[in-house]
């Protein structure tokens, strides 16, 4: 079997669903002709057609707008954004109308909003964001983040098969780094399920997206050290799979958690409250993060890589962590 990128995974998916259904559509800017910014979307016009696959005006309000419209139509909407930057520009529409529709009145919005996030490719404050705590702090929404081409396929097919709104953060480092051989016949990954990637005895680093990548650099590094620990992915930040991680922290007794979302708000601080709420007896050391700074995605390429989480950052907050 050949290897599949994270991206071809994220096309495999799209069409595959559109070939099962025909109410999945394609919508967004430069989604049919240009095949995608970063040709996510490369063929999908030539197959479905311009009725299915929808270039649109450089307008985030407007895409979610029309993806709500459609879903309550009967229509299950794939909405992309160029950047995941821009999303803001959405806020209301996704908050407002996408996360409450089901409760105010019953409609379900069977709706994937999906895009590029995250740094590491120089792409500087207005092309490098991590902005899924703004949303899963929403509720009525999903927020998933894989970091595997496997993950990235099976998500996007159960996100676009759940009648919820469900927000899917790309992270553009691994769109042509990551690549494993998929299975050829239809699979899906449940929403809101954490996986061990990692088994250990030491200590838990909690972590996901590209950063699980560096959790498990730092492991492997760590454990010719002697310290085992164990990498739990967490592949859907909400619903967050808060019993994974706790059965993991009641074995180690020590947590970490790594992400690229600054540290002030980032879902660090939310599962630091959820795991000294539940499980403080069971540890035996203070609950570490590391993540990026509080400030805005730098440009220069030296001033990024200070800024953002990197693997001699976990092991030596690992290593203090394992000593306490």
């Amino acid at each position: 079997m050949a290897e599949t990128t994270y991206l071809e995974a994220i096309r495999e998916a799209m069409q595959e669903e559109m070939d099962r259904d025909p109410a999945v559509v394609l919508i967004g800017e430069d989604v049919g002709v240009y095949g995608g910014a970063f040709k996510t979307s490369e063929g999908l016009l030539a197959r479905f057609g311009w009725e299915r696959v929808i270039d649109t005006p450089i307008s985030e309000s407007a895409i979610v707008g029309a993806a709500v419209g459609m879903s309550y139509a009967g229509l299950r909407p794939i909405a992309e954004m160029q950047f995941i930057d821009f999303i803001a520009c959405a806020f209301n529409m996704i908050t407002n109308y996408a996360a409450k529709s089901h409760y105010r009145w019953g409609a379900p919005v069977p709706m994937v909003l999906r895009g590029p996030c995250g740094g590491g490719v120089h792409g500087g404050t207005f092309h490098s964001a991590n902005p899924e705590m703004y949303f899963v702090h929403t509720p009525g929404l999903k927020v998933v983040c894989p970091a595997t081409a496997y993950d990235a396929k099976g998500l996007l097919k159960s996100a676009i098969r759940d009648n919820n709104p469900v927000l899917f953060f790309e992270h553009k480092y691994l769109y042509r780094r990551i690549k494993e051989e998929l299975p050829g016949d239809d699979f899906t990954v449940p929403i809101g399920k954490a996986l061990v990637r990692r088994e250990g005895r030491d200590l838990t680093i909690v972590s996901y997206a590209a950063m699980l990548h560096t959790s498990l650099a730092a492991a492997e590094e760590l454990s010719r050290e002697g310290i085992q620990a164990e990498v739990i992915d967490l592949r859907t930040l909400l619903p967050l799979d808060s019993e994974t991680i706790l059965a993991s922290v009641r074995k180690t007794n020590k947590l970490l958690v790594v992400h690229e979302d600054t540290r002030t708000g980032g879902i660090a601080g939310e599962i630091a409250a959820m795991v000294t709420e539940n499980a403080f007896e069971d540890l035996d050391g203070p609950i570490r993060r590391v993540t990026s700074l509080d400030t805005p995605v730098p440009y220069a390429p030296g001033l990024e890589e200070y800024f953002m989480p990197n693997a001699a950052k976990v092991v030596a907050a690992a290593r203090e962590l394992a000593k306490y």
